[in-house]
């Protein structure tokens, strides 16, 4: 009984693994046969079907999330969006496409397709969803701060209207956090533009730009040490400086100072903000003595 068993289950087997080639076999066929009929399409100069595979594909992608089916469908939308514009199916199409480069992560090209559908179609369904897409693609591409940031402020004008245009929107919670983050960054590049100055010894330059800094972010998180780069800036100008000049450079110096101890009377650098204070009282007396 045993041996029987063994030869059904042998017999069984024989069959099971060309099964299992069949399956794979009958796989690939539907593979290939699916990507000669896109190429097939792709190759057309048929409008119709390219409109209706690229709007499959493209919905495929939006439900699998696999970048393969959005990389098809622009493709095609590339070749028809401009046959379809003034016509009722261009709205769909060109927000389609604007949207499978932005889930794909391609965001300089869905940052200005996005902006040019808000353009185009200002009174769209999608308008708000666009509106929001063309900024958050700007903050994608926007650099780190060390980095020309002109990508930052555009994202920064973009939210702002979104946030100006739709106060209970659906991004706007969002909107102002990508703000928050923007105005940080690009409020450090400036600041560390202006410590540089300071920090190669460009004095003079260091506490233009500090002051400069210090009028246009009131706000940034960096204002006590813009304030205290600016007298010590100040300080080391006076004290480095030709006889004839230091008193006059030296009571400059003396105004930043007290600035700064007056706002930061228990800042970070209180304390070596007033050893050069007094270093500069020190000085004048002795100035004023010798006078």
């Amino acid at each position: 009984m045993r041996f029987f068993n063994k030869i059904i289950i042998s017999n069984f087997a024989k069959y099971l693994i060309p099964m299992r080639h069949i399956t794979v076999l009958l796989l690939t066929v539907v593979f290939l046969s699916s990507c000669s009929e896109y190429q097939k399409v792709l190759k057309s100069e048929a409008i119709g079907p390219k409109y209706e595979t690229a709007k499959k594909l493209y919905e495929k992608g939006v439900e699998t999330g696999k970048s393969r089916y959005l990389n098809k469908a622009t493709r095609l939308f590339d070749q028809i969006i401009s046959e379809y514009r003034g016509k009722p199916q261009g709205e769909t199409v060109s927000y389609m496409n604007a949207n499978a480069y932005y889930l794909n992560g391609d965001y300089f090209t869905s940052a200005h397709l996005f902006e040019r559908f808000s353009q185009s179609y200002p009174t769209s369904d999608k308008a708000e969803d666009a509106l929001f897409k063309s900024a958050k693609s700007f903050y994608e591409v926007s650099p780190v701060y060390t980095l020309d940031q002109s990508k930052s402020r555009k994202a920064l004008s973009k939210l702002q209207i979104y946030i100006d245009t739709y106060t209970e929107g659906e991004f706007f919670e969002e909107s102002n956090a990508l703000v928050s983050e923007l105005q940080q960054k690009i409020d450090r590049k400036y600041y560390e533009v202006a410590k540089q100055y300071h920090h190669t010894e460009r004095y003079k330059a260091a506490i233009e730009s500090l002051d400069n800094y210090i009028l246009d972010y009131p706000g940034t998180k960096y204002k006590e040490k813009a304030y205290f780069y600016k007298f010590e800036s100040a300080y080391l100008l006076a004290i480095n400086s030709l006889r004839i000049l230091v008193e006059e450079r030296l009571e400059e110096a003396k105004n930043y100072g007290e600035d700064y101890l007056r706002y930061y009377p228990e800042g970070e650098l209180a304390e070596e903000a007033q050893t050069y204070f007094d270093d500069i009282n020190k000085r004048l007396k002795e100035k004023a003595y010798e006078n």
